[in-house]
Order: structure tokens, then C-alpha cells, then sequence
């Protein structure tokens, strides 16, 4: 509890921490969470994703200084790729926004993949609702960029951005089945950069196709052009994210309910994936049986699909 009344105060050391916790998956780490849950729900949550090189870290970068001259307090979560020798983040947060670093009122952190392909772990989420309770206004969660599977973002954040650059091309074709359908605003960064028009038009050919429109009382993402080296657009930004703000939360919020729905259903389907199968492989693991279902399979005497089915059913019972 102690923990728990220091993060509800914002105490950022106790916050750090229990992150770190979260992301070694460290026991006690749970029950803090559970009793920080009442208390989230109030920050607006913001992904930032889009493929690797289009200025996403520069862009979050200026986002950051707007909402602080706003006044506002902010919670950045960085999400990178693992490394391979110590499973933590490649690019550290003090590598990113060091401007911003030793302002009080924003509180940055790295978290790494862990190979999870959507984008996002399940210790990304608890760090979300950590931030949240902590009191921060805006939460920022930039992902990876991984391509087309990162889609995690849409069922988290509030607002969805993708960030694509001018001179993509054929490239935009090629992914709008994927991460260009789960966006609620598209930036185009380094707008300075030749094709912008292009790329404009493009975009809203497609989204002309994919979108009903606003008579349907959906909403249609808007296109800014932003230069994040130079902050330019990154006003136009802000104001179109408090126009999806002002959106979900029209018609008695029955957007707004319909995405926490979506948010709180996702977030119970992996938290009961991560327990039942990490429980049920620790036990395999341990069992007198385990290596020799190891030997059956690589001698070929049965198949995984088989073997899957028989160990499911000695644990679950027989009505699976």
C-alpha cells in the first residue's frame, strides 16, 4: 500500500520501479497493479506508430514541448526492440528526448518488445495504467515500427497515429490492408521532402474508398503535414487530436465506451493467456514427461498438433 499511495501521489523513483518490476514480470508487481486500477482511466493515451526512419521519436519529441506550454503533464513510453544479450530495450530513453529528461513533469521510459509481434507486451499496457494513475494528463506510446502486424496500438490507445513521409510511393499500396486502417490521424513528417502532394493525394484516394464518411457518423482521419525538426505542423497535430477526443466522447461517449470495451477485453484475453500458458509450460517443464515428448517429436513418432491436443486435455479436462 505504501507503494501504492507514492505512485497515486506521483512519485516518479516508486513509479520507475514498479515498471522495471512489471517488465521482469517480479512477483508482488500484481498486486500493486490491481489496487492502482480504480484509479486509472482519466489520462488520454496517444500511439504513435509508422515504420522505422519517418522522424516518429522526433515528432513525440516536439509533441512533448507543445503539451508541456500547454501545461499539461505527460507520461512517454518508448516501446523498442529487444536485445539479444540482455532483453531489455536497444535504445535506451536517455538516448531519446534528452531535452525533456530532467522536466518534472514528464516521465519517460523504454520497454522493449520482448518479441511480441503487435507492437506491444502486456507489461506496455500495466506501464500505461501505471503512468495513468500516477495523474498524467497525456500518455505517449510510441512503437517499434514493425510493419504491418502492428495494429496492438489501436485497442490501447485513444487516438492512433501513423506517421508516413513523403516519396513512399507503391509502399502505401502495399500496407494499407495493414497499420494505414487502424489510424485515426495520419502525419505526414518531413513534409519539406519532395512528393508530399503526392503522397497527400494518395492517401485520401484511399481513405475515400475505406471510409464511409462522416455522414455515417464515423470518423474520417485527417491528414497534417508536420516538419518535426522544425515543430512545424506539430500545432495542426494537437488540434486534431482533440478533435478525436471531442469525437469519442460525442453521442454519450458511445465511441469512447465501444474502444474501453475493446481495450478491457483484449487486456483480460492476454493477461489469462500469459498466466494459463506460463503456468502450464512451467509444469511441463518440470514433469518426468517433458523430454520425452521433446524425443517424440524430433524422432517423428508424433506431431505437434497431437501432442498439443493430449495436453490440453490432461489439464484442462476432457470437455476441450
Amino acid at each position: 500500500m505504501e507503494r501504492v499511495e507514492k505512485i497515486l501521489a506521483g512519485d516518479i523513483r516508486t513509479a520507475a520501479r514498479l515498471i522495471r518490476d512489471i517488465d521482469d514480470n517480479m512477483p508482488g508487481s500484481r498486486e500493486v497493479l490491481k489496487a492502482l486500477y480504480p484509479h486509472t482511466g482519466k489520462a488520454h493515451v496517444i500511439g504513435i506508430s509508422g515504420f522505422p526512419g519517418v522522424g516518429k521519436s522526433t515528432l513525440v519529441d516536439q509533441m512533448i514541448q507543445a503539451y508541456r506550454q500547454e501545461g499539461k503533464s505527460l507520461g512517454v513510453l518508448a516501446v523498442d526492440p529487444t536485445s539479444p544479450f540482455s532483453g531489455g530495450a536497444i535504445l535506451g530513453d536517455r538516448v531519446r528526448m534528452q531535452r525533456h529528461g530532467t522536466d518534472p513533469g514528464v516521465f519517460i521510459r523504454s520497454l522493449a518488445t520482448r518479441g511480441h509481434f503487435g507492437g506491444l507486451t502486456r507489461s506496455t499496457r500495466s506501464a500505461i495504467d501505471v503512468l495513468d494513475a500516477m495523474g498524467k494528463d497525456i500518455i505517449l506510446v510510441e512503437t517499434v515500427g514493425v510493419g504491418q502486424d502492428e495494429v496492438d496500438i489501436v485497442t490501447t490507445a485513444h487516438t492512433t497515429i501513423i506517421v508516413l513521409i513523403p516519396g513512399m510511393g507503391d509502399d502505401i499500396q502495399a500496407i494499407k490492408a495493414g497499420i494505414l486502417e487502424v489510424a485515426d490521424i495520419f502525419a505526414i513528417n518531413k513534409a519539406d521532402r519532395e512528393g508530399i502532394d503526392k503522397t497527400v493525394n494518395e492517401l485520401r484516394m484511399m481513405l475515400g474508398m475505406n471510409h464511409k464518411g462522416d455522414d455515417a457518423g464515423e470518423w474520417q482521419p485527417p491528414i497534417v503535414a508536420t516538419e518535426a525538426l522544425r515543430g512545424k505542423g506539430v500545432p495542426e497535430l494537437l488540434e486534431k487530436i482533440e478533435a478525436h477526443k471531442a469525437f469519442l466522447f460525442d453521442h454519450a461517449g458511445t465511441h469512447l465506451r465501444a474502444r474501453l470495451r475493446e481495450k478491457a477485453f483484449r487486456e483480460l484475453v492476454d493477461i489469462i493467456k500469459e498466466s494459463l500458458v506460463g503456468k502450464m509450460i512451467d509444469e511441463l517443464k518440470q514433469s518426468d514427461e517433458f523430454e520425452k515428448m521433446i524425443d517424440d517429436l524430433v524422432e517423428k513418432r508424433t506431431d505437434p498438433f497431437s501432442l498439443c491436443e493430449r495436453i490440453m486435455a490432461d489439464r484442462l479436462g476432457k470437455r476441450f
